[in-house]
């Protein structure tokens, strides 16, 4: 990976002669803005306007990008697509390569962060080395994990559309309705990258949506630490600090509770599998499209083509989702709150700015209403955070912490109502048993993550 992306120069470097500086990415500083491939593709079809001549559409950036599009063959999402979306928003954003100083700050604020979290928590350090990282170094250092969040509700669409069309529709639209889902996948690529490339110009970290995305290491974005912490009138030693903690504590949560990351994943999966699509819509929508105007089918597209209604049955693994997600960022807050106490004067205040962030619909949220249709309550994650102070208050950071040790040791959305009753519940589950039931072989009679007493909401 290059030390300096998209054309930026380094900042340790500020004297570079313009000659040696590499050209501005498409839709970087000095140009419009990021472009939609697709947008761009349907306006060339539509002749309006490109290289090849006021009103003519340019026929073989036509035929370029129109090859892309349909010779995608790597899954439901082009993530070809993807990943060129989210690079010119990215460029658009403005950004430029991390400092030698601010690679030393970032690695300094973990290794104190490391310090104090082993006062907080049971859980010792992952060991993942620190990432300091640019916009665009996190679009790229976070696109593998982006395929397990995304991939199984965009393959579930794929295959409704194709299965729920009537032969007798299929077969007298012909090419059009392989074309379509060649289509789709596309708008899934830079719908995705779109919403990737705005969240890498607002996230701190790799764990912002609740969920690490960069592959056990803990990451800091230093540009969006400074913009986190501006008009808070906080140190910007103290903003980083917090951050770093707060990102340890995932990992520390997730590299100890190995079996947390494939539920959530699992929870995507069994929202997907009940995604429907409604055939009436679509043959409706086919019905308007005129062969005569090709923006017509951006029209439908966006118009709604690949919609779906959330089913009951999706609500249920939304809320499921939901509580899980909340669980974990507030065990995260609890153990933050815990390792800048008597520490920290400032926490209090950093602590509320990331509640109010989280209250406001922040990137996080946004994205996975965008990718998921997931909308977090921030009545959960207030609950979830009394919770297990409630918990740790009553059984200290070891018995906090040891409710992570099974998925059915989880608590449910009336314990964090009433963490009274969950802490006086007469029967307790044995830890020790269920761990050898994880170490026994799985057999056809087991019950799924999906039959676990925590996994009801």
């Amino acid at each position: 990976m290059s030390d300096v992306p998209f054309g930026f120069r380094s900042a340790d470097d500020p004297d570079e002669p313009d000659e040696n500086r590499p050209d501005p990415a498409p839709g970087g500083a000095g140009s419009s803005g990021p472009q939609d491939p697709l947008s761009g593709l349907f306006g060339m079809l539509g002749g309006q306007g490109g290289p090849g001549g006021p009103g003519g559409p340019d026929l073989g950036a036509l035929f370029q990008q129109l090859g892309q599009m349909l010779s995608w063959s790597g899954g439901p999402v082009n993530w070809d697509l993807a990943n060129q979306s989210a690079r010119q928003v990215v460029a658009a954003q403005g950004d430029r390569s991390v400092s030698g100083a601010e690679r030393r700050d970032v690695e300094a604020a973990f290794r104190l962060a490391d310090t104090w979290l082993d006062d907080a928590t049971s859980f010792p350090a992952t060991g993942g080395a620190p990432r300091t990282w640019s916009r665009a170094e996190w679009v790229d250092g976070t696109q593998a994990a982006w395929r397990d969040l995304v991939e199984p509700v965009a393959a579930r669409v794929s295959e409704a559309m194709s299965s729920s069309l009537p032969p007798e529709m299929a077969q007298a639209a012909g090419p059009l309705v392989g074309m379509l889902q060649q289509v789709g996948v596309s708008m899934w690529g830079a719908q995705v990258g779109q919403s990737i490339g705005t969240l890498a110009g607002e996230v701190c970290g790799s764990t912002d949506i609740g969920v690490p995305l960069a592959d056990g290491h803990p990451a800091l974005l230093p540009a969006n630490v400074r913009a986190f912490g501006e008009g808070l009138g906080i140190d910007e030693r103290d903003v980083m600090l917090y951050l770093a903690l707060r990102e340890a504590a995932y990992l520390r949560l997730y590299g100890h509770a190995p079996w947390l990351r494939a539920h959530i994943i699992s929870l995507i999966e069994e929202y997907a599998r009940h995604v429907s699509v409604d055939t009436e819509a679509i043959e409706s929508t086919m019905r308007d499209i005129d062969p005569q105007r090709p923006e017509s089918l951006q029209e439908a597209l966006e118009g709604g083509l690949f919609d779906v209604p959330t089913t009951p049955a999706q609500q249920a693994a939304l809320e499921r989702l939901e509580l899980a997600l909340a669980l974990v960022e507030g065990w995260v807050d609890d153990a933050v709150t815990e390792a800048t106490k008597d520490r920290m004067p400032s926490a209090v205040a950093l602590r509320e700015s990331v509640r109010r962030r989280r209250a406001t619909g922040g990137p996080a949220e946004q994205t996975f209403a965008t990718l998921v249709g997931l909308d977090l309550r921030p009545r959960r994650l207030r609950e979830a955070a009394a919770f297990w102070a409630a918990v740790r208050e009553a059984r200290g950071p070891e018995g906090r912490d040891a409710v992570w040790a099974h998925p059915d040791l989880m608590p449910s959305a009336d314990d964090l109502a009433d963490p009274d009753a969950y802490l006086t519940r007469d029967e307790q589950l044995d830890v020790s048993a269920l761990d050898d039931l994880g170490d026994a072989p799985a057999s056809e009679d087991a019950p799924s993550d999906d039959d676990s007493p925590g996994s009801t909401g």
